[in-house]
């Protein structure tokens, strides 16, 4: 078979998409391949995953450390990594479906047309691209279908929990202005330990965390090949890689320490309400002020739909869906912008807001917007002044002078909170869903609970965390 270089996916598929692609098999290919005698793998809710399912995403993440075998955790360590990834997939689709977000066939057919275009590729040509790797084009558009109902289901997360003050931009205006701007490359490795561990689990998780550790001091394995054998993290199979951060994006309790390290070096054990963590410095870089920052900029249009005196909010978002439905089906933006915004100044533009950053409009509007790839549709959200349905256009990065250093400082906040919270509520969902594992005999491996009444959508803490960003973020802080 000709080997094909990975593809490229855009801005807002990357936080989620890229480990669903590689974790294929949503509802669709489990019917086609469903058997009299096929096992299932968990019971999630009133869900399953079948084993089927969960071998070939084994499969397939075996597939993306060909060559590099020996870097992947032990078999039973990888197919508890890789359920747990599908189990967050489908609690995640469960609660957007109790909240009636969906995704439709047009947004469906604008993020095809984004990942072929950000390959460099046709449709047909991805459609060839696709099935050269074994991957059927229906459980291709399936995996958007999800990703995309995923990132509606964040941001409206976002929109109802998320706010930055403007003391806290000033705080971090005054230590930003006038020093260089430094940036940390992390990673870290998790030893989890289940909400209320007693103290034989947690002499036991901080065992294993020093084990760890001594065996990266040792020189007998690198960080990034413990965090894929030993981090319970879903970022594990990543090396637990976490990008590069400015501190305002690192958990305060982290900052202080890490600004005194140096490359190489590994911060921890640390203890947090998730279990133990090591987190090492990978790299550093520095920007003197202005001399290459970089802000974020997006061209987007509006559809505004008040709410006043004359209009209340539910029949504002009753219009808002109506006008939801006929861009779904085709309808022109801009036509129906101009003849139903309530946006005076906008809507002779068709709802152009012309370029502006995430600051601009709100940090509600801005991470609505911030989320979407260019040309995406947002689902109606509420602002401080009604329903809006906003279309991303474009982006561009230009210099972050003094007038957008504000900007990029309220995004970069806005950001860091929204990981926090975000990881916050999949742990919640995840501890309090029920959730039977079976083994490769479809026998149970639960301990059996008591006969209550299933709750759902409870809003204390579970009882098993897991730290659930599928872009493998920081864990609470301690």
């Amino acid at each position: 078979m000709t080997s094909f270089p990975r593809l490229r996916l855009p801005r807002l598929l990357l936080a989620l998409l890229l480990p669903a692609l590689l974790l294929s098999g949503q509802a669709s290919a489990q019917q086609e391949t469903l058997q009299p005698v096929e096992q299932i793998a968990a019971v999630v809710n009133d869900d399953v995953i079948l084993r089927s399912e969960l071998e070939r995403a084994i499969a397939n993440i075996r597939a993306q450390y060909k060559g590099h075998e020996d870097q992947l955790p032990p078999d039973n360590v990888l197919e508890r990594q890789v359920l747990e990834r599908l189990i967050l997939v489908r609690l995640q689709l469960a609660r957007a479906s109790d909240a009636g977000i969906t995704a439709s066939d047009a947004e469906i057919e604008r993020a095809v047309q984004a990942v072929a275009q950000q390959n460099g590729l046709s449709v047909d040509q991805l459609r060839e691209r696709i099935a050269a790797d074994g991957m059927s084009f229906a459980d291709f558009r399936n995996n958007l279908r999800d990703e995309i109902i995923m990132q509606k289901l964040r941001q409206s997360f976002a929109q109802s929990r998320i706010s930055v003050s403007e003391a806290e931009v000033d705080a971090a205006m005054a230590t930003a202005a006038n020093t260089a701007v430094q940036q940390y490359h992390l990673a870290h490795i998790l030893v989890a330990t289940p909400d209320g561990a007693s103290p034989e689990q947690i002499a036991t998780a901080q065992k294993k965390i020093e084990g760890i550790k001594s065996l990266i001091d040792r020189g007998e394995m690198s960080f990034s090949a413990a965090a894929v054998r030993y981090s319970d993290s879903p970022n594990a199979l990543e090396g637990g890689d976490l990008g590069w951060r400015s501190l305002n994006e690192i958990p305060p309790s982290f900052a202080a320490a890490i600004q005194q390290m140096q490359p190489g070096e590994i911060l921890g054990p640390i203890r947090g309400p998730s279990g133990f963590q090591l987190v090492q410095l990978v790299d550093t870089r520095t920007q003197a002020p202005g001399s290459g920052d970089k802000v974020t900029q997006f061209s987007a249009r509006q559809i505004l739909i008040k709410v006043d005196d004359k209009t209340s909010d539910a029949a504002a978002k009753a219009k808002a869906d109506t006008l939801a439905a006929r861009l779904a089906g085709g309808a022109d933006f801009a036509k129906l912008a101009s003849e139903n915004s309530d946006d005076l100044t906008t809507r002779r533009r068709g709802g152009d807001l012309g370029w502006f950053t995430t600051d601009t409009y709100g940090t509600a509007f801005g991470l609505q917007v911030a989320a979407l790839a260019d040309g995406q549709i947002s689902a109606p959200f509420k602002t401080d002044q009604g329903w809006v349905i906003v279309q991303r256009l474009g982006t561009r990065e230009i210099a972050a002078g003094d007038e957008n250093l504000r900007a990029q400082i309220r995004e970069t906040i806005g950001r860091r909170k929204l990981e926090d919270e975000w990881n916050r509520f999949l742990r919640e969902m995840r501890g309090e869903a029920y959730v039977d594992v079976r083994d490769a005999q479809g026998r149970s491996t639960s301990a059996p609970l008591p006969e209550t009444p299933k709750e759902k959508h409870k809003t204390e803490p579970g009882r098993e965390l897991q730290d659930a960003s599928a872009a493998g973020r920081f864990m609470d802080t301690p």
